[in-house]
């Protein structure tokens, strides 16, 4: 394949109106439409209900959806503003075929044959796992689970994983070594309920807007909120007590709280002994960890530490909730599981008002990584290694448990290989890499290594460009199925419009490939809700077990929380209402009476040491880095990038500093400043403010190119969970030269100079430009 993707002179020639787009007469025409369908935002986690306004195959606008009972109607701005993605000009519509001269359209038909035509003859070549999978949990669970099988099936490897690697694969780990099982700990009214809410590593304001009102109605029946983080981020800044650390510093805090707790007879005694083990172990790691410890590391008072260990310890209720920014680190596992000890010894999980949850980043980021497209795992959140679970998911495929491959390589370790020459083929779905993943120069080096790669998307984002083949896919609103939420409630999402131009829904895409590969006879389904029933097959008895939801009661309860196990063996869809007392009623609140899902029924207390992260500040890079999102983008940007409010929000990306630092440097607000690392530089305008450690930079990562964080940000893997460490690097800042100014200001216009293409091309053309 070609080394470099498209110039971006020859995008702006194939590809018309990009980033920017605005339908003619505005955003605000929703008053006419034909139907109103009830479904889900396709952002993050917490999966709020939305209607979906349709007129003439289009989603032209949106209603609050009152009924669900997460969000209540309320929505943020993205939720706000996702229907606008469906018509940008940008969507793909046809199969294209990279050439010298760019993308070309091609049949399906052609671009299938090419497609396995590649695989056969580089497996053929250099063995079957030469050919690896990038799968992502904005999928549904249908498709989450259909890659798991299509990739060990089909394609025949064991490289197969997902962007889910990039979220919460830390707190998984945690979890499961904890409680025995992955998945928030209760719903979120337990929240509301909390006399103490201990917020470490995430911006809840910004990236998880809805989950604020849980936490503003448990504090106006008296809850004190206290909150960990670098930057006083929004929700830091009302809160009772905030607690300042350094980037990379959370187990020590965390460990010398545990410390407090213990010191001072703040542990539940009878729950450790009857529902732990190793608490003596936990203990004696942290029995040297004293608040003055911690505070030499941490940069927060002794004194502070000691209070947030006595509120936490002393409330009668108390609940912990934390994101990437305690996981995105190589200590990332350690670091939850130092927050599990922290609920296990004070006995605050499995009862009303207390509970420890990751508050889940991606759409399907919990119910995509419970069915199989992670490199170690089967459906129903089952060990690839494991042989009765092999053997089990064997049996529901039809195939010999030989035919499974054994675990395979994690996302970055993909790339590693890559990159190496170990991989030659790539196939990947609904991830977009070059702005995902870590230290994106070496990235895109990869991806001009391979031999082939084809991508199936319904936007051309930057790390489609390197493809030699495009497979127009389906959005959200495209295609039904189910999607589980942060709290494990498993929701239906409903189909609104039918994909548009030649696209396909995107398990029809997979099937076809495997019908080609010579493996049909596994992929016998007619649509989602085929795949959802064996969904439920393969997940019985493993510890995600949705077997005992059908897709009728997903709809009429408003969503059902797993696991629950199917009661009934007649496994109907429809059951009489005589029968609907048999139902499991699913678990809103997992472990209460202290059960939990280790065979012993008991939760296990980790022992943790402290240890730094990859990389820290000396005298050459003195300043700390952390990345994160914003309120109006998203993830790699691909859809939000495109919505024209959203990007007004926050059009460029800006790194945020002290005004102590900023001062330091001679640098005032929006003044162009250069920002290094071991790994590469960049060049962005300026955010001075108050509310960050002095010590610390901040820069959000949805940006791509030359605006692209993650082009610094570095390679280094928890060993557990193989996540990278995008929380913590070393950096130097200083002012820009000129040169960099100039290259900068050429990066900024971008969007500048694509949101003035309309009346270049005139929307009415729009897709014929596209896919000439």
């Amino acid at each position: 394949m070609s080394d470099l993707p498209l110039s971006r002179q020859e995008l702006l020639e194939q590809f018309g109106p990009t980033l920017r787009y605005r339908p003619p007469g505005g955003f605000d025409q929703q008053d006419d439409y034909e139907k109103l369908v009830p479904t889900h935002c396709c952002f993050c986690g917490q999966q709020c209900g939305i209607h979906l306004k349709v007129k003439d195959n289009a989603v032209v606008g949106f209603e609050p959806r009152t009924d669900f009972p997460f969000n209540k109607g309320k929505l943020c701005p993205k939720g706000v503003k996702r229907y606008l993605q469906g018509s940008h000009p940008d969507r793909l519509l046809h199969p294209m075929k990279r050439t010298e001269k760019g993308f070309v359209r091609i049949s399906w038909d052609q671009a299938l044959e090419e497609t396995v035509s590649k695989i056969r003859e580089i497996q053929d070549r250099y063995g079957r796992d030469s050919f690896a999978m990038l799968s992502g949990v904005s999928l549904n669970n249908e498709k989450s689970y259909l890659v798991g099988k299509f990739a060990r099936l089909a394609l025949q490897t064991a490289n197969l994983d997902y962007n889910g690697r990039l979220c919460m694969v830390s707190a998984g780990a945690a979890n499961k070594k904890a409680y025995g099982i992955d998945r928030a700990s209760s719903s979120w009214e337990d929240i509301a309920k909390a006399k103490v809410i201990f917020v470490i590593g995430t911006n809840i304001a910004e990236c998880f807007p809805i989950t604020t009102d849980y936490i503003w109605r448990a504090r106006d029946n008296g809850a004190k909120l206290i909150y960990a983080d670098p930057r006083m981020v929004p929700m830091a800044r009302t809160a009772d007590l905030y607690l300042p650390l350094r980037p990379g510093s959370d187990s020590a805090l965390l460990m010398a709280m545990l410390h407090v707790i213990i010191r001072d007879g703040l542990t539940d005694q009878k729950f450790i002994s009857e529902h732990t083990v190793d608490f003596e172990k936990a203990a004696a790691e942290v029995k040297d960890a004293t608040p003055e410890w911690a505070a030499k590391i941490t940069g927060v008072p002794a004194e502070q530490i000691e209070k947030a260990a006595r509120w936490y310890g002393e409330a009668e209720t108390g609940m912990i909730l934390h994101a990437r920014g305690l996981e995105h680190q190589v200590n990332g596992v350690k670091n939850v599981l130092c927050c599990a000890n922290l609920a296990l010894a004070t006995g605050k999980i499995g009862r009303e008002g207390c509970g420890h949850s990751t508050i889940t980043g991606q759409g399907n980021g919990q119910g995509g990584r419970e069915h199989g497209h992670k490199c170690d795992q089967l459906p129903g959140a089952r060990d690839i290694e494991n042989p009765e679970h092999r053997a089990y998911i064997a049996k529901v495929w039809g195939c010999d448990e030989s035919e499974i491959p054994r675990k395979g390589l994690s996302a970055q370790e993909i790339m590693n290989e890559i990159h190496a020459g170990n991989i030659k083929g790539l196939l990947s779905i609904c991830f977009n890499p070059l702005v995902s993943l870590p230290d994106a120069n070496f990235t895109r080096e990869a991806l001009g290594k391979l031999e082939h790669y084809t991508v199936i998307d319904f936007f051309l984002s930057e790390t489609a460009q390197h493809a030699d083949i495009v497979l127009p896919g389906s959005l959200h609103e495209e295609d039904e199925g189910t999607n589980t939420s942060c709290e494990g409630r498993v929701i239906k999402i409903n189909q609104a419009i039918d994909p548009p131009g030649e696209a396909w829904q995107d398990w029809r895409i997979l099937l076809d490939i495997a019908e080609r590969l010579g493996r049909g006879k596994y992929f016998r389904y007619q649509n989602a809700q085929e795949i959802f029933n064996e969904l439920r097959l393969a997940s019985r008895g493993g510890t995600a077990d949705y077997s005992g939801i059908t897709w009728e009661r997903v709809e009429r309860e408003n969503g059902v929380f797993w696991p629950c196990p199917q009661v009934s063996e007649k496994g109907k869809e429809t059951l009489d209402a005589s029968e609907l007392d048999s139902l499991h009623p699913g678990i809103p609140r997992l472990f209460e009476g202290g059960q939990f899902y280790h065979m012993d029924k008991k939760a296990r207390f980790t022992p943790t040491q402290w240890s730094e992260s990859a990389e820290v500040v000396d005298s050459e890079y003195p300043v700390w880095l952390t990345t994160g999102r914003v309120i109006s983008q998203y993830l790699s940007g691909t859809q939000t990038r495109r919505i024209g409010p959203l990007v007004d929000q926050y059009p460029h990306p800006r790194i945020e500093m002290h005004t102590r630092m900023a001062r330091q440097l001679g640098i005032a607000e929006k003044e162009w400043v250069t920002l290094e690392t071991r790994r590469g530089k960049i060049t962005l305008r300026s955010m001075v403010v108050n509310t960050i450690r002095p010590d610390t930079v901040f820069v959000p990562y949805h940006w791509a190119g030359k605006q692209s964080i993650n082009m610094l940000t570095q390679r280094a893997l928890d060993p557990t969970s193989k996540i990278p460490e995008f929380k913590v690097s070393a950096c130097k800042v200083r002012k820009a030269t000129e040169d960099e100014i100039r290259e900068a200001v050429e990066a900024e216009s971008w969007t500048s100079h694509i949101e003035r293409l309309p009346e270049r091309y005139g929307l009415d053309d729009r897709r014929s430009e596209l896919t000439r």
